[in-house]
């Protein structure tokens, strides 16, 4: 059975305020260290959309795809799968959460999401296909989120710069039964490759890396660094 590379938690210098590195140089970085494919979850929280002035809300998330659509755009040139998703933070707290399963359309449509909080979210995103789970539940300033509001729990983040407390967050799974995820926390150079997961097929969009999450069709977790 052919087996492929994806990391789940990756961000764009071009959006994320707190990365180093650029879309296009990314993709070949990764590319470089034999994955099929990344997830950019670009940070979605008010400073950022603050930060973008009186523009309209189309525009913002013109503007927040941008680390995205340069990804993809390289990928597509090299072969490398660039998938849709974010790395979103809600007003009532510093918890962050991936979200995978969403698109431009999504995003466009529902304005403001960091205004909801995480259960508006997750009745926003029901039966959508859209899947959320809890990024580094355990670090500094965080809190675990109520369970049942999460489809599952990054158990493993493989950003160096953070105590994550991964074999927390493992604990914190397995009592609740939630999926668990891996992923790089890609911002700088030396981030490269450091989680992710291996999965049975190649994906090249937000809905189908969210089915396949869904039905439980990881292979393993890569856990590395």
């Amino acid at each position: 059975m052919d087996l492929y590379k994806y990391d789940t938690h990756v961000h764009t210098a071009e959006t994320s305020p707190c990365a180093r590195v650029n879309a296009a140089e990314l993709v070949h970085l990764y590319k470089d260290a034999g994955y099929q494919g990344v997830v950019i979850t670009d940070h979605y929280f008010d400073g950022y959309f603050d930060s973008l002035g009186d523009i309209s809300w189309e525009k913002k998330i013109d503007n927040f795809l941008e680390g995205y659509k340069n990804a993809l755009n390289e990928g597509n040139k090299i072969g490398l799968d660039v998938i849709l998703g974010m790395e979103l933070r809600f007003r009532e707290n510093f918890n962050d959460y991936l979200v995978y399963g969403i698109d431009e359309a999504f995003l466009k449509e529902n304005k403001e999401l960091y205004n909801l909080n995480l259960s508006q979210f997750r009745e926003l995103i029901s039966n959508k296909g859209i899947l959320i789970y809890q990024a580094h539940p355990f670090r500094l300033h965080i809190i675990p989120a109520d369970p049942g509001l999460l489809d599952g729990v990054e158990t493993f983040n493989g950003n160096p710069r953070h105590d994550s407390k991964n074999h927390k967050a493992l604990k914190f799974a397995e009592e609740h039964g939630l999926k668990m995820l891996s992923g790089s926390d890609f911002h700088q150079y030396e981030d490269i490759a450091r989680g992710g997961v291996i999965i049975p097929e190649t994906v090249r969009s937000s809905k189908d890396f969210a089915r396949i999450l869904d039905e439980g069709r990881i292979a393993e977790l890569i856990v590395s660094g």
